[in-house]
């Protein structure tokens, strides 16, 4: 029970950082948006390494959390650029099919899939294809969003990955060198641009509010998979994008057209059967 609480608190705190995530995508530059909430995750993981006192993890540990992390920060800039051109309802669903990522990985170590995880990944595929068609052959900012969205989807799944190994060994270590590392990338990028990392008082607040909700997401995912079964955390996390369509529709009013939620809906089924399987 207990962890299933924590899948679904994942869920949750991802799908309401990503929603808010992507609202303040569409207001500021990019890469103000990532730097001022990867600083909050970043801060919230330092002060909970300082409080538990224990050293360093394995080399191990350090080197998986070092590539989640940069996978990470291009899956999470990928994202929000997706968030900031197209619509949050097609975008979310699209990149939660991320959870094709590990079924590939499996299947390389030399897994078998069973038959529910290979009709998730066809559901899966043709859900992306439905869902990225818009009536007229869509805008180019659409077209682009869905391009976005599968890259991040992509990154994102191989983050998942890394992260799963690493927290094996400490769960702690893993998400807070991850965090360290990708806001290390992504203020390394804002240098390098020359961007402004200005924002005003209330933007920075949901910005870090942002910021400690993924953070903490991951971390509720990983206790999740660790005390439970990684595949039930998998399907309960991957409900996500319905926080951040709900809110998408709430405080938006998105609509999609009827093809686009068929793809939704299918894209959702096929990361529950992938997941489940």
């Amino acid at each position: 029970m207990t962890a299933i609480a924590l899948a679904l608190s994942a869920a949750l705190a991802w799908g309401v950082a990503d929603f808010f995530g992507g609202v303040e995508a569409r207001r500021r530059a990019l890469l103000t948006v990532l730097v001022i909430s990867q600083a909050a995750g970043l801060a919230m993981m330092a002060g909970i390494v300082i409080v538990r006192g224990d050293g360093p993890p394995p080399a191990t540990v350090a080197l998986v959390a070092v590539a989640g992390g940069v996978l990470g920060a291009g899956s999470i800039a990928a994202f929000y650029a997706a968030l900031a051109r197209g619509s949050m309802g097609v975008v979310a669903p699209v990149t939660a099919t991320n959870a094709v990522i590990p079924l590939a990985v499996g299947m390389a170590l030399g897994e078998r899939p069973q038959l529910p995880q290979l009709a998730g990944l066809m559901a899966a595929s043709i859900g992306v294809v439905l869902a990225a068609r818009e009536p007229g052959g869509g805008s180019e900012d659409h077209r682009r969003s869905i391009l976005l969205a599968l890259v991040a989807a992509v990154l994102l799944g191989f983050t998942l990955v890394m992260y799963h190994r690493g927290a094996q060994q400490d769960l702690i270590w893993t998400v807070a060198i991850g965090r360290l590392t990708s806001f290390t990338v992504l203020f390394g990028a804002a240098l390098a641009a020359r961007a402004s990392l200005g924002a005003p008082r209330g933007a920075v607040g949901l910005l870090a509010l942002v910021g400690v909700l993924d953070v903490g997401a991951n971390l509720l995912f990983a206790a999740s998979a660790t005390l439970g079964y990684l595949s039930v955390a998998g399907v309960l996390a991957s409900l996500y994008p319905v926080v951040t369509v709900a809110l998408a529709r709430a405080r938006l009013r998105e609509r999609v057209s009827a093809p686009q939620q068929a793809g939704v809906a299918l894209a959702l089924s096929g990361v529950g059967l992938i997941s489940l399987g």
